[in-house]
């Protein structure tokens, strides 16, 4: 079984900037030699059909489906140790001592930290969360949105969601920032509590 110190479930906007984020923190010293996946299951992201001209730092008229391919690419270009997992599905979440089991419809993962990166459209199916499923509350009741029960991006001990999914309006450069979000709480957790955040500087 391969482990991971976190494991993020979705490739969309915000699963790809935490993983991003993640990555470039690769020679602290509190992050140098954890193990990092993302499963990039884009098949049911909202970037499919996007176009884009309201989203500072891209050009106008850029496509979501451009941004989920180069997403990819930029994250196996910039960050290779990040293990990007592909054409699989999460089925089930399982909570074990110190960590969480993730079954998907090919393999069998072990993770210290789950990040849920999924949008919130219904049917929610991976099992072992409805517990914490609940109607969205920055969203059309029309529409019958999902989010998870969470605050500030925590679930419980371990588990954590951005995007959509923790609550957020369906907007690029909000998703974007939940999912960096994240990542700088998982930082701040490995650097023993002191507040951490990775910037590139010429």
């Amino acid at each position: 079984m391969q482990e991971f110190d976190v494991l993020i479930i979705g490739g969309g906007v915000s699963g790809m900037q935490c993983a991003l984020v993640l990555g470039s923190a690769k020679n602290k010293t509190f992050a140098i030699e954890k193990k990092i996946g993302i499963i990039t299951h884009q098949r049911a992201s909202q970037l499919q059909n996007a176009l884009f001209n309201n989203v500072l730092g891209l050009n106008p008229g850029t496509l979501g489906g451009d941004i989920l391919t180069e997403g990819k690419e930029q994250l196996l270009e910039m960050y290779p140790h990040i293990n990007q997992i592909e054409k699989e599905k999460v089925l089930v979440i399982e909570d074990k001592n110190e960590g969480f089991i993730i079954t998907t419809n090919k393999n069998v993962y072990f993770t210290k930290i789950a990040v849920l990166a999924l949008n919130y459209a219904k049917p929610f199916t991976i099992k072992g969360l409805d517990d914490y499923l609940e109607p969205h509350k920055k969203a059309s009741q029309k529409k019958d949105r999902v989010q998870l029960i969470n605050k500030d991006h925590f679930i419980k001990s371990g588990l954590y969601c951005c995007g959509t999914i923790a609550g957020w309006r369906s907007q690029f450069a909000i998703a974007s920032g939940s999912g960096a979000s994240v990542a700088t709480d998982i930082l701040t957790l490995w650097n023993d509590g002191n507040h951490t955040k990775v910037h590139d500087k010429i």
